[in-house]
């Protein structure tokens, strides 16, 4: 679901709802579900349950699987009937089929594009928009040239104060190396993310390496690898 602005949202936050429809399809457990799990697996350091509450920034030069790493977040988002928000400039987006053989329900995922004149200020904004609705349990900023720009405080602030109110994960996307500065002090969790091959010829392995370059619940330098089918524009 495409959007040329954030008001165009208006009709699907009317009947959004976040996991708690009695009639969702089988597979899609409830928001008291999912927290029960959440608190089963205290120690995890991704995934949508890790995230909630916080301001993410997924960061990587060259070899990156920041995109990969997303669409898997907006997977399970799905999965658990959380609505996602993917906010990205009017002038660029990602890939559909590459995200829809990824498992993205696209019919499902609301794209809000905004002008590129509007910076990194405009996209924070309809990120804050979006999170004062409640209705998304998944906010994806895709930066693409704006990353290396640092959030205001008051645009991190509010941004950390909505996804806490809300029980949201705050996402943001950045090309940047591991050595460049971090979009503001307010990032909670900030990881690497880089495609890697293991083994050569048909026993090849494609898979997503997280490094974690900051965290301030579990602390840095924690690394998660999961294989991947690696579509073309990850």
């Amino acid at each position: 679901m495409f959007m040329s602005a954030v008001d165009d949202a208006r009709e699907f936050l009317a009947r959004a709802t976040r996991g708690s429809d009695p009639a969702r399809p089988s597979g899609v457990v409830s928001l008291d579900e999912l927290a029960a799990r959440r608190d089963a697996t205290s120690t995890e350091r991704w995934g949508l349950g890790a995230l909630r509450g916080r301001l993410v920034e997924i960061s990587a030069r060259g070899a990156a699987a920041t995109l990969t790493s997303a669409m898997e977040l907006v997977v399970e988002a799905q999965q658990v009937g959380e609505p996602v928000a993917w906010i990205t400039l009017d002038s660029a987006t990602f890939y559909p089929p590459d995200a829809a053989a990824s498992g993205v329900d696209l019919a499902a995922l609301v794209v809000v594009r905004v002008p590129a004149a509007g910076g990194i200020v405009g996209a924070a904004g309809a990120a804050e928009r979006v999170l004062r609705s409640g209705a998304f349990g998944l906010v994806v900023l895709d930066l693409g040239v704006l990353d290396d720009r640092a959030l205001s405080m008051a645009h991190q602030g509010r941004l950390v104060t909505l996804a806490q109110a809300h029980d949201a994960a705050v996402v943001c996307l950045t090309d940047k190396p591991a050595e460049g500065a971090s979009l503001g002090s307010l990032v909670s969790l900030r990881v690497e993310a880089l495609r890697m091959i293991s083994g050569s010829g048909q026993g090849a392995t494609k898979h997503v390496e997280l490094r974690a370059l900051k965290d301030k619940r579990r602390g840095p330098n924690w690394t998660r690898r999961t294989a991947v089918r690696g579509p073309a524009g990850s």
